[in-house]
């Protein structure tokens, strides 16, 4: 009977661990500084995020599923951060939400797929270049506006989960207008009858004349990229940093 007694705690015990409950808020920002006047090596070509496991802070149905339930602004915690982020010129505050969840695991917690900001669309392309607004005329005559796919200036992938520890996994994506250099030959010069030289400019082989590639610029939509893990404590205001953003996490154990 003695051995069953502790045995009997333990059962009772363990449904209470396996419910643990998190407040867990939210900070994005960026900075309004120039990615071109830094001196980071951004990339051009980056691989698209995988969203096909995450849902939106707004979809219920996916909310209800993980179990995660949004918290009142009276609730919010980060508000003094955020006031004196927006009360500075160097940074602009792209969302701030907060939610409640539980510590069901990596695979089990919830995956967001956040967006925030301005809509890019009615002037760029997904590809980042210059959007043409040409409308598309149909048989009939009649003429036809298509409507972009929203460009959001922030998007990605948020989660927090617990394997022991806390720990916060996040893919964030931030567009900025940009600039950049396109190097071309006159139309007049072909591939077959023009040829490399030793100092990278272009010799005509007809008349031996060496030909300088003339640089034209363009606006371009960039995209910055943020991808961290970070193990975290609970009650705690954890800050990830990168050159032109920041997010704030603080996760709140709620007491029960």
């Amino acid at each position: 009977m003695k051995i069953l007694v502790p045995l009997l705690f333990m059962l009772f015990a363990m449904p209470a661990l396996a419910e643990r409950q998190f407040d867990i808020e939210v900070v994005i920002f960026k900075r309004a500084i120039d990615a071109e006047k830094t001196n980071e090596s951004w990339p051009q070509n980056l691989p698209s995020i995988e969203f096909k496991n995450s849902g939106s802070l707004n979809d219920s149905n996916y909310r209800a599923r993980k179990g995660v339930v949004m918290l009142p602004a009276s609730e919010y915690k980060l508000n003094d951060q955020v006031t004196k982020l927006s009360q500075h010129a160097g940074f602009k505050v792209l969302m701030h939400k907060a939610w409640r969840q539980g510590d069901k695991g990596r695979y089990g917690s919830p995956s967001f797929h956040i967006k925030a900001g301005k809509d890019f669309s009615k002037r760029f392309n997904e590809d980042g270049t210059i959007r043409l607004n040409t409308p598309a005329v149909s048989n009939e005559g009649i003429t036809e506006q298509s409507i972009p796919k929203p460009i959001p200036q922030l998007e990605g992938k948020l989660q927090i989960f617990v394997e022991h520890y806390l720990y916060a996994d996040l893919e964030l994506d931030l567009k900025a207008p940009g600039t950049r250099s396109l190097g071309f030959l006159p139309q007049e010069f072909n591939e077959s009858n023009i040829q490399p030289s030793f100092n990278n400019q272009v010799t005509h082989v007809g008349m031996m004349e060496e030909i300088a590639p003339s640089i034209h610029e363009e606006e371009f939509l960039q995209t910055f990229r943020m991808d961290q893990k970070r193990r975290m404590r609970s009650n705690e205001t954890h800050y990830l940093d990168h050159p032109l953003m920041g997010v704030l996490i603080q996760v709140r154990r709620v007491n029960q």
